[in-house]
């Protein structure tokens, strides 16, 4: 999903480099906080812990590894249960991962950017987990971008 929007790179990436502020992007209304609010994303294989909530699970936390990062450009990470094996009783042989969130920056003229958020599910292994995908909408996507432009600024 590609959208331009009224926010700068730097505002964007600044947002989105806050886990604790990614609650403001939820259009899926899952995200309950971040584990450690003074998490900041500083680059590739740093990690964040998300509370949750969903039909399925009830409560439950993600761990989110950091696979993307150039500052102010791209910033991706890809989600997992945490702990992995914490959910047996609920999942049973489901094996969740294998996707990614990741959001490309790109400036648009004064003041503006153009964002892509890819939100891919190839990697995903486990065919019962597969068959959940997608969780998110074009239109969710959408609306997302144009939350963290609100946000941004």
């Amino acid at each position: 999903m590609t959208r331009t929007v009224d926010a700068t790179p730097e505002q964007l990436f600044s947002l989105l480099a806050s886990p604790a502020r990614h609650t403001e992007l939820d259009t899926a209304n899952m995200l309950r906080g971040l584990e450690d609010r003074g998490a900041q994303i500083h680059g590739v294989g740093d990690q964040f812990v998300m509370n949750m909530n969903n039909h399925l699970l009830g409560d439950y936390q993600v761990r989110n590894t950091v696979v993307a990062y150039q500052e102010n450009r791209t910033i991706g990470w890809a989600p997992e249960l945490y702990p992995p094996d914490g959910y047996a009783d609920k999942i049973g042989d489901m094996r969740p991962g294998g996707h990614t969130y990741t959001w490309d920056l790109e400036p648009a003229g004064p003041g503006q950017t153009k964002v892509t958020q890819t939100y891919d599910w190839s990697k995903v292994h486990c065919e019962i987990f597969r068959g959940l995908f997608p969780m998110l909408t074009e239109e969710q996507l959408g609306d997302s971008i144009d939350r963290a432009s609100r946000a941004a600024r």
